[in-house]
């Protein structure tokens, strides 16, 4: 079992972005082979440690998966690795309702048995920031809380307060980040900007990996690492397919919003993934047998996305005869007659789904879901449901009612998803573990599609 260990905090905004990716970069400058994992249903963080940091990331969230299914998540993408570093959500004990812990970082913790390194942020505090570290221990028997790492504090006054830490609350003083300009990363309407677009953040990761390496005490952080002692945890059920279905899965600057679970179970199903560019090339893959229009930012390119008419006319016609698609947000706005754009201007879409997509002024019915079926759809049957989260700025004409999408904790419905032919469009973000049938039989029309093609 490779070792792993969670950072997080008692409130967002204290630092543990930051000190994640500062740890992720020193562990590899240590020629060590990390993977990381974040809490919850964010999609860009991920990416952000996959394209920028190089270390493979995954999505840990106990509410598109129970504890069973996400300890062997956890287990089947950490093994190849040496240490797994697990970046909490929000505050560290703030589930999915006020007055709730469940799918908190606190939970996830506890469920995959991990040990916890606490970010506090110092800033304005001395003293005053063991008593909030403190809290945080003790407000759980089993808080998990192994050891602490200050945020906004001076070396002066660590060095004051860092016998007090263990005598105080029975934690490990790990270290402290000081306060150091130039190392924020920008935002955008749908939080942390994509990696390709953060300038010089390879000299801002190494300058903030240089300075953790002074300041940290990673031998700790390794020592704590290996407290972890899960068992093993058995393998979901899923059919696999013969034939390998050719699934052509768009990835550019436009569309690269994905769970990396989703894209390994269609794989472990006997999917072929071949990925592709709406952005550039003329058109599908040759040989696709489904297509999967993930989110992503098709609202900042959508003049290079209109002007590329070939690949717009390749995937329209393709829908037309029948190949299976799953899009979400951002490729569901694409399969639009228009989209808006940032400056209010109207572009043509695929057209595939008569309607305009339109920005709006704040997000739109934002948070988890579970999306039920009001019928029986190519892909999902009469009431069953999958589970999945909205977050977008934008919104629709024509946002579909083939699924009832409801919230877990205050039971709000709203109508949701267009399927039209063995096309599933709609804002949802799906997490396909929380009902493989939906994947298998998406991955079952693709092979009867391929079918259909080659006898024309």
């Amino acid at each position: 079992m490779s070792k792993a260990f969670m950072i997080a905090a008692a409130a967002s905004g204290s630092g543990k972005t930051l000190i994640t990716c500062g740890l992720l970069r020193l562990l590899k400058n240590r020629k060590l082979n990390p993977a990381s994992f974040k809490c919850g249903p964010d999609y860009i963080d991920p990416m952000f440690h996959r394209t920028v940091l190089g270390v493979e990331s995954s999505n840990m969230d106990l509410f598109f998966a129970d504890e069973k299914l996400a300890a062997w998540l956890f287990s089947e993408n950490s093994a190849p690795y040496d240490i797994s570093v697990v970046e909490g959500v929000m505050g560290y004990y703030d589930g999915m309702s006020a007055a709730s812990d469940r799918a908190s970082s606190y939970h996830v913790a506890s469920a995959l048995d991990l040990p916890v390194i606490m970010v506090v942020n110092a800033k304005g505090q001395s003293l005053t920031s063991l008593a909030v570290l403190k809290g945080m221990v003790s407000f759980k028997n089993d808080s998990r809380i192994a050891g602490v790492i200050f945020n906004n504090m001076s070396e002066k006054v660590y060095s004051s307060i860092k016998e007090k830490v263990k005598e105080e609350t029975g934690v490990e003083p790990i270290g402290y980040l000081p306060r150091t300009k130039g190392l924020d990363i920008e935002s955008r309407h749908l939080g942390l900007v994509i990696p390709e677009e953060v300038d010089s953040l390879e000299q801002k990761l190494d300058k903030l990996a240089a300075l953790l390496k002074e300041t940290v005490d990673i031998e700790m952080i390794l020592k704590i690492a290996e407290r972890r002692n899960m068992p093993p945890v058995s393998a979901p059920r899923f059919n696999k397919l013969k034939g390998h279905p050719k699934v052509a899965v768009a990835r550019d600057r436009a569309f690269c919003f994905y769970y990396k679970d989703n894209i390994e179970l269609l794989k472990k199903m006997g999917a072929e993934i071949v990925e592709f560019s709406p952005l550039t090339d003329e058109k599908l893959p040759d040989g696709s047998d489904a297509l999967i229009l993930g989110g992503g930012y098709p609202e900042l390119h959508c003049r290079q996305l209109e002007e590329n008419i070939s690949m717009r006319s390749s995937i329209r016609q393709a829908l037309e005869n029948g190949m299976p698609c799953l899009a979400e947000c951002g490729g569901f706005m694409y399969l639009n007659t228009a989209m808006e754009d940032m400056e209010g201007r109207m572009h043509s879409g695929v057209g595939f789904i008569e309607g305009k997509s339109y920005r709006t002024k704040s997000l739109s019915r934002f948070g988890y879901i579970t999306a039920y079926a009001c019928t029986d759809t190519p892909f999902i049957k009469k009431g069953e449901g999958i589970r999945g989260h909205e977050f977008h700025y934008f919104d629709s004409e024509n946002c579909g009612d083939a699924l009832t999408a409801a919230k877990p904790v205050t039971g709000v419905t709203w109508q949701c998803m267009n399927v039209k032919r063995n096309v599933m469009a709609g804002f949802p973000h799906l997490y396909y573990y929380s009902n493989t049938d939906v994947p298998g039989r998406f991955l079952k029309a693709a092979l009867e599609y391929r079918e259909h093609r080659e006898e024309r």
